[in-house]
C-alpha cells in the first residue's frame, strides 16, 4: 500500500507542476492501472462530462495524466481516452515507468504535500488567523495532530501554523500516521439515534471535511437500496450517510425520510433555500415534470420525501439519482425540476 500510495502521490504533485498536461513519451511512460470497482468513464474531468461507460472491475488502464485531486485521465483497452475517479477505491495503480530524467517536484522535503490549495493557520480553528493559503504541490512537515481535523505543520520557511487534515488538502507520504492526543475525538462512527440530538460539531472545518468526503465518491455508480455495508455503490440517502460518516463521525438514519424527519427534530428546517448553508441537506418530493405548473397543485407541506441532497452553497447540490445519470454527481437546483420538487433543508449539526 506505500508503494500504490507513493504512486498516487507522485502522478499528483507531478501533474500539478506540469500544469496538468498528459503524461508523454517525452515527459514519462503512462503508468498502468487496474479497476477496483466499476466507475464512470466520461468525456471531461467533471460529472457533468459526456457519459462514454462504466469501466468494469478488473479492466486495465492506462493513466495519462491526473488534472486534478479528483479525476484521472486513462486510456483503455481500445485506446479510447477519458476521465474517472482519482480514487484508490476504483482504480489501483500497477506499474510506472517514469523516466529518469523526468523533473522532480519544486518542492521537496518534509513528511506530507499539499494536494490542493489550503488555509494556514495560526491556531487549529476557522476562526484563527490565516497565516496565508499552502500551495498544492507545496511539501511540509507535519509535527502534530490537536484532534481530528487539524494537523500542525510546518513549511519550508520554517512557520508552524495548522492546517486541514482531511486528505482532500493534505497527504502523509512517509506512510506513517501522525496521532492525535487521547483527549482527541475517536474516529469511529458515532451511532446517533433519529430521536437523539445530533452532537455538537457543526464547524466549518466539519463541514468541509464533509464536502471533501463526498467529492471523493464522485462517479460512484448508483444503485436503488445500496448495501449501507460497501461503498461500491450508492442511493442517495447511503450517499448522504457515508459522507456524514467519513468526514463528521456522526451516523445519520438510513433513508431520506428518516434523515428528514431528524432535520426537522433538530428545530434546523426551512423551506426557503436561500436561508440554507453550505453542508446543508436538501430534501425533495417526486418528480412530476420540468415545469413549476406541475407543481402548483402540490401540498409541500404533506408531501412525501423521496430525494436527499447535500447543499454546496451558490446553487449548487452534491448527490445520486440513477444510473443514466452517472451516479454521484454536481447539479444545480435553480430553474429546474429540483427547484420545483424542493420541499425543505437544514442541518443535522447543533
Amino acid at each position: 500500500m506505500k508503494k500504490v500510495t507513493s504512486i498516487f502521490l507522485t502522478l499528483a504533485v507531478a501533474a500539478s507542476c506540469a500544469l496538468s498536461a498528459p503524461l508523454t513519451a517525452q515527459a514519462a511512460q503512462a503508468a498502468q492501472a487496474e479497476i477496483v470497482n466499476s466507475v464512470s468513464f466520461r468525456g471531461k474531468p467533471s460529472v457533468n462530462g459526456s457519459f462514454i461507460r462504466y469501466l468494469k472491475k478488473g479492466e486495465k488502464v492506462a493513466v495519462l495524466s491526473q488534472p486534478n485531486a479528483y479525476w484521472f485521465q486513462v486510456k483503455d483497452g481500445e485506446g479510447v481516452i477519458g476521465y474517472i475517479s482519482a480514487q484508490s477505491k476504483y482504480t489501483q495503480v500497477t506499474e510506472t515507468a517514469v523516466r529518469e530524467t523526468a523533473a522532480a517536484p519544486a518542492s521537496s522535503g518534509g513528511n506530507a504535500v499539499v494536494v490542493n490549495s489550503v488555509s494556514f493557520r495560526t491556531s487549529p480553528s476557522t476562526s484563527a488567523e490565516r497565516i496565508r493559503y499552502l500551495k498544492s504541490g507545496e511539501a511540509v512537515t507535519v509535527i502534530g495532530k490537536p484532534n481530528s481535523y487539524w494537523y500542525q505543520v510546518k513549511d519550508s520557511s520554517g512557520v508552524t501554523g495548522y492546517t486541514s487534515t482531511s486528505s482532500h488538502y493534505i497527504k502523509l507520504t512517509d506512510g506513517e500516521a501522525v496521532q492525535a492526543p487521547v483527549s482527541a475525538p475517536v474516529s469511529n462512527p458515532v451511532s446517533v439515534p433519529a430521536s437523539s440530538p445530533a452532537a455538537a460539531v457543526g464547524s466549518t472545518a466539519v463541514i468541509e471535511n464533509v464536502v471533501a468526503a463526498g467529492m471523493g465518491y464522485l462517479g460512484t455508480p448508483y444503485e436503488y437500496g445500496s448495501s449501507r455495508s460497501t461503498t461500491a455503490t450508492f442511493d442517495c440517502s447511503d450517499l448522504i450517510r457515508q459522507m456524514f460518516i467519513d468526514g463528521a463521525g456522526l451516523t445519520l438514519p438510513a433513508d431520506s425520510r428518516r434523515q428528514g424527519a431528524y432535520v426537522k427534530q433538530l428545530g434546523t428546517d426551512s423551506k426557503s433555500l436561500s436561508q440554507l448553508k453550505r453542508g446543508d441537506l436538501l430534501f425533495f418530493m417526486s418528480y412530476k415534470g420540468s415545469s413549476a405548473s406541475n407543481y402548483s397543485s402540490v401540498n409541500k407541506d404533506t408531501a412525501t420525501i423521496t430525494h436527499v441532497a447535500l447543499y454546496l452553497g451558490d446553487g449548487q447540490i452534491l448527490h445520486t439519482y440513477s444510473k443514466a445519470s452517472g451516479g454521484v454527481r454536481i447539479d444545480r437546483i435553480g430553474g429546474n425540476h429540483w427547484e420545483h420538487r424542493f420541499l425543505y433543508g437544514g442541518s443535522v449539526m447543533n
